[in-house]
């Protein structure tokens, strides 16, 4: 936690209200998103219970399963999930542009400029916690393997159609959300403590009712009064007012109302297949009960996750957020591409090199976050300059140098008196800082020295960002009396080294990838008998 943070939770419990910890929205925020908020059973691992989802804040789709044990029913939740979602999935796959980029030719190694299709949209899912995140990974990855009676007569329990392909989306999603700064799938908790600071933990942060309590309190009410009361009012039936986000389930609901239901449930199926009269009305009733109890859980946090999506929208965006959306928008056009071409499943576990790549590319993303929010906010820089990465000044001298070489560059030497405290000293001559110009690009600089007694005043000698002409272009250096910000981190940090195809992997990373075992379905076990 950052010192800037730790000063707006100390504010936050002064003041009794939610202090903003950002000055725009640091995601993109869908115009449309799909909204999942699901429920699963307790004491079994994955198993669904119900589920809202839809794009239509007054009108989400009720998904239940009576029975949580019954595969016949879990397999039925999850077609009624894939009907929902699939359309929205793929409504975005045929609404594309042509752009221009490089690409590595197979023939020669050298990068050489192709036209390819780009989705000009990518749908966007929200889930109301962090869990909610595991959650959809874990569908993903129970979803995507199973075999439909189309590829395997012989299946014991073939899935329907459509779940293996939502399987494979969802996993997708779920993977892409471990990349810093991507928006496909996104936790709206996650978002709103981004963007707020809190007088309570982060583990408290992750209720929702508790969290919005704290950002946007009934009118005379504190946030820390909301909170409390979100995470521990009850109504005359003993239920929570505002449930758990999911997916778990409050135990008392468990106890009291849900397990008495389902046994009803059980009773009712018992009658009817012992063909007792009226057992069919008794069944329906049973099950319209489920559905009445499940709906009454998830419909407060539904509502609680478009009031968080009407307070994000309501923050400007940054300016490098479609940057990242535009990644994003490359990886769902990606996925489209490989699942049109009919490429298998992803494997259970990635080879070497893949593993080796994502952990990569989620490295540099998360060095590209960092300096894009950093540059896109003023509150963010400052944490950035409280922390010794960054200062900010006024310009007081410029002197015009040049360099040593035979043919001699322009390097002015800036002097910037500033009251941060950067990571410099007199050891620290050379090294690298950098500048954002007005026009987007990053201007290079080095420290040089401390200018005399003055107290906070240091040189700063320009390599670059001034053109390739012997006189600066107009405006690449600073005059007295601008306020300028250097930073001692990257604007546009790279990745690392290239790595070999997954085919080349060497003997002491496992070898090249099985084709066969990636391809193999998953062993059954005795948790697909339940």
């Amino acid at each position: 936690m950052s010192l800037i943070t730790t000063l707006a939770r100390m504010e936050a419990v002064r003041e009794g209200r939610a202090r903003p910890l950002t000055t725009v929205r640091h995601r993109h925020l869908s115009a449309r998103p799909m909204v999942f908020v699901p429920l699963t059973t307790a004491g079994e691992a994955g198993a669904p219970l119900g589920a809202l989802v839809g794009t239509e804040r007054e009108a989400p789709r009720l998904l239940v399963v009576p029975q949580p044990r019954d595969r016949d029913l879990r397999f039925a939740f999850l077609a009624e999930l894939a009907e929902e979602m699939l359309p929205y999935l793929d409504g975005f796959a045929d609404r594309v542009e042509t752009v221009r980029r490089k690409e590595t030719d197979p023939g020669t190694g050298k990068k050489v400029p192709v036209e390819v299709e780009l989705c000009t949209d990518a749908p966007q899912l929200l889930v109301p916690s962090g869990a909610g995140l595991e959650y959809v990974r874990l569908l993903g990855r129970s979803m995507r393997f199973r075999r439909t009676a189309e590829q395997d007569p012989l299946a014991p329990f073939p899935a329907p159609p459509r779940v293996p392909l939502l399987g494979r989306w969802l996993t997708h999603y779920g993977e892409r959300s471990r990349v810093p700064g991507s928006a496909l799938l996104l936790s709206v908790t996650g978002l709103l403590a981004l963007h707020w600071a809190t007088g309570q933990s982060a583990l408290e942060d992750q209720h929702l009712g508790a969290l919005l309590g704290w950002i946007d309190p009934p009118p005379g009410v504190s946030g820390e009064r909301a909170a409390l009361s979100a995470e521990l009012d009850r109504g005359e039936d003993g239920l929570l007012v505002c449930p758990p986000a999911g997916p778990a389930t409050d135990p008392v609901f468990d106890n009291t109302c849900l397990a008495p239901a389902i046994k009803r449930y059980d009773q009712a199926r018992a009658a009817v297949a012992e063909g007792r009269p009226g057992a069919v009305a008794l069944l329906r009733r049973a099950e319209a009960e489920l559905r009445e109890l499940v709906a009454g859980q998830l419909r407060p946090t539904w509502d609680a996750v478009w009031r968080a999506v009407d307070l994000l929208a309501a923050l400007p965006e940054g300016a490098r957020v479609a940057e990242r959306w535009t990644r994003d928008r490359w990886s769902y056009t990606g996925h489209r591409d490989r699942i049109r071409a009919g490429e298998p499943p992803q494997p259970k576990r990635d080879d070497a090199v893949t593993a080796a790549r994502k952990l990569m590319a989620r490295e540099t993303a998360q060095a590209q976050l960092d300096a894009q929010q950093a540059l896109d906010d003023p509150l963010v820089m400052a944490g950035r300059r409280l922390a010794g990465e960054a200062f900010a000044g006024e310009v007081t001298e410029v002197e015009m140098a040049w360099s040593e070489a035979k043919v001699p560059r322009p390097r002015p030497l800036v002097t910037v008196v500033t009251e941060d405290l950067p990571q410099l000293s007199e050891e620290s001559r050379g090294t690298r800082l950098y500048r954002a110009l007005p026009d987007g690009r990053t201007q290079t600089a080095e420290f040089a020295e401390f200018a005399g007694r003055t107290p906070g005043a240091l040189v700063v000698r320009l390599t670059g960002g001034m053109g390739r002409g012997k006189v600066p272009d107009p405006g690449t250096v600073p005059e007295v009396g601008d306020r300028v910000c250097w930073t001692l981190f990257e604007h546009a940090p790279r990745g690392g080294p290239e790595l070999p195809d997954p085919e080349r992997t060497p003997w002491t990373h496992g070898g090249p990838p099985d084709s066969a075992a990636v391809d193999a379905p998953d062993p059954v076990t005795e948790e697909d008998y339940l």
